[in-house]
């Protein structure tokens, strides 16, 4: 399915001062998907002063825009709701030693 692709992707994706994936962070909130398969991902990042503001969405963008099926890309930066240490998988807890 083409929602799993789109995860496969942004699992290629790492915060830079994290060591593990954004999808694993917890910083996709949304992954939409249009009858054209015209994506929407709405994200955050671990806080809006992050370094790569500017720069981590457009490389979501250009990852989903990778996956066959998609026929474009679309990514809404929010900061509501915040993003806090809860959102992350178990996955991304354990690598960070936090379990």
């Amino acid at each position: 399915m083409l929602k799993e692709k789109i995860i496969e992707a942004l699992k290629t994706v790492y915060d830079p001062e994290i060591p593990v994936d954004i999808f694993e962070l917890g910083l996709i909130y949304e992954i939409n998907i249009s009858e054209t398969n015209h994506v929407e991902v709405v994200m955050t990042l671990t806080s809006p002063s992050c370094p790569v503001a500017g720069s981590l969405p457009q490389e979501v963008e250009d990852k989903v825009k990778t996956v066959e099926g998609v026929t474009d890309a679309h990514i809404e930066l929010v900061f509501e709701p915040a993003w806090d240490k809860s959102m992350m998988s178990e996955e991304a807890m354990l690598e960070l030693g936090m379990m």
